[in-house]
């Protein structure tokens, strides 16, 4: 057809056109010299040719099967010889088109179709099929591809491969450049596997000497082939499992935009004189502690509210280290804990020059971290709060939130975070988004 040539290319438009667009502006029409163009190549993987339309059931099967192998046409009115034989009544073929692809096919097929007359008065139908959101499947749960000119239903490796394709590869799944199976922390890892032993994980595959490559990319799917590997052969860790098991200089070393920039300001925003300014770097549990015990240098945390807050800074105290301030403000710990974890695990891996930021006021905390701004629309940013996800790592997130990652962390989420840190300030805390940066601020006492 005119809006794609399947004999010589297949590519996807380099725009996309929204549904009010396609509501307003018409259709490209198919002219009769590139249908037949078209037709006079024989029927191929992603052209098919019917004499008319008399079996629904077969032609939603044959729908599918094209948008499942990547799109194509099936134009109706053409016999086996190539001859245009034409419908008769291309309206009405049309219509039951258009009541397949809605009711016969799952999920919906939005097609475009064409109807073409020739100077004899003959008319046929093409039927131009998508593929942005396959497997398609047939009322009747089969799924079907084309192979050649021939449709077949799909085998169970062909259909695990379409849902594959399906699930969607974020950022996190992408292995880590230059990094290595031995850039991987082999005691914190198994230390996590352990936790499973007797459900999960088989403990007699210790017996194996401990397969870290294999636990890595089967078990906990945070390793691939790396860029010079094959299938099962040379493997790499994810972003993921580097940010959550590597080793701390390795994790510095390959993902420095993975460090958080944190600093004690002499005053109540950036403009003050800075006290101290760390660069916290390492994998994930390194960054998390070492947050906390910055924070700690300069705040008192409290599981909740006392009648009075006393004097000095237990928090130093415990650790042996004199801050060079007095505390400035309390805090309840929860609600900070949940604050860094949320930044953690939720920050914007794609974005490079930005990082994550943790700024200590004189009577607030300010937690910045890299999120795209756009798509990010203000109701979204209502719903978070009401504990609505909207992860960017789910993967990385549900790993270093497990009880067996070896952090003890609050529950409740955002919600309870905002919850906790109101009733124990009595101050709202704030949530803004721009410029790709999401900015969370608690406020002390």
């Amino acid at each position: 057809m005119a809006r794609r040539k399947f004999r010589n290319q297949r590519h996807e438009p380099l725009t996309e056109r929204s549904f009010q667009e396609y509501l307003t502006t018409p259709a490209q029409q198919t002219s009769r010299a590139e249908l037949l163009t078209l037709v006079r190549g024989g029927e191929d993987t992603f052209l098919e040719l019917k004499v008319k339309l008399s079996n629904p059931e077969k032609i939603a099967q044959g729908i599918a099967a094209l948008a499942n192998t990547g799109g194509g046409v099936i134009v109706f009115g053409v016999n086996d010889n190539l001859r245009v034989e034409g419908v008769d009544d291309a309206e009405a073929v049309r219509d039951e088109l258009v009541r397949i692809c809605r009711e016969d096919i799952v999920p919906q097929v939005f097609p475009y179709i064409d109807l073409i007359a020739f100077d004899n008065g003959l008319r046929i139908v093409a039927l131009d099929v998508d593929a942005k959101r396959r497997p398609y499947r047939t009322r009747d749960g089969r799924y079907f591809i084309r192979v050649g000119a021939e449709k077949r239903e799909a085998t169970r490796e062909e259909l695990s491969a379409l849902m594959d394709e399906a699930r969607p590869l974020r950022h996190e799944n992408i292995v880590a450049s230059g990094a290595r199976i031995e850039d991987i922390d082999e005691a914190h890892l198994w230390s996590f596997v352990r936790e499973f032993d007797g459900d999960a994980f088989d403990s007699t595959r210790d017996a194996a000497g401990y397969p870290t490559a294999e636990v890595l990319e089967r078990d906990l799917l945070l390793a691939a082939p790396s860029v010079n590997g094959v299938i099962g052969g040379n493997l790499a860790p994810t972003l993921a499992g580097m940010l959550l098991f590597g080793r701390n200089e390795r994790v510095a070393e390959l993902v420095p935009r993975a460090a958080v920039q944190a600093v004690r300001f002499a005053g109540p925003n950036t403009q003050a004189p800075k006290i101290e300014s760390v660069q916290l770097a390492g994998n994930l549990h390194t960054v998390f502690e070492s947050a906390m015990r910055f924070v700690g240098r300069y705040c008192d945390l409290w599981d909740k509210r006392p009648r009075t807050f006393p004097g000095g800074h237990a928090a130093a105290a415990a650790e042996g280290e004199a801050p060079p301030l007095p505390a400035r403000a309390n805090y309840q710990r929860g609600a900070v804990m949940e604050a860094l974890s949320n930044a953690l695990v939720h920050r914007d891996l794609v974005l490079r020059d930005l990082t994550t930021r943790l700024h200590v006021f004189d009577n607030s905390i300010e937690i910045t971290n890299p999120r795209r701004a756009s798509g990010f629309a203000p109701y979204v940013q209502r719903a978070i709060r009401y504990g609505l996800p909207q992860r960017l790592n789910p993967q990385l997130a549900a790993i270093f939130k497990s009880p067996a990652y070896g952090l003890e962390l609050p529950h409740g989420g955002l919600p309870a975070l905002l919850r906790e840190s109101r009733l124990f300030s009595g101050r709202k805390s704030e949530l803004h988004l721009f410029n790709d940066e999401f900015r969370l601020r608690l406020y002390g006492v």
